[in-house]
């Protein structure tokens, strides 16, 4: 387990993830390319908060299946759950203790501005 907080340390999590993650990615959905972070996947029994809970604000739109929420005194997006799967956390890397997302390189972009949900038909 290692500590998730956000910049001002009022949200505070404990989450199960490997020494080097696998797969991280981008969005480039309208929210995510502006938030410019890079996510990784954990699953819900993977993330626990133990701090802060009540700091943390959330924010929805367009089809509100999503949840991203950030700190409410600091504004750092620590986790999202994501529409495509509102099951699992996709966690901001740089929020993990000892992670430097500087280091992934070779970083996945995912399309999230073609989301399956937005098509017209």
């Amino acid at each position: 387990m290692k500590k998730l907080t956000c910049h001002c340390g009022g949200v505070e999590a404990e989450v199960n993830v490997p020494e080097k993650f696998e797969k991280v990615i981008r969005c480039n959905c309208s929210i995510c390319k502006r938030k410019g972070y890079v996510m990784s996947m954990v699953s819900e029994n993977d993330l626990k908060i133990i701090k802060g809970e009540d700091l943390l604000t959330l924010y929805q739109y367009h089809t509100n299946i999503a949840k991203h929420y950030f700190c409410s005194v600091c504004g750092i997006y620590p986790f999202t759950r994501p529409r495509s799967n509102p099951k699992v956390y996709m966690i901001n890397i740089a929020c993990v203790e000892g992670v430097d997302p500087f280091k992934y390189k070779d970083v996945l972009v995912n399309n999230g501005q073609n989301h399956p949900l937005d098509q017209k038909k």
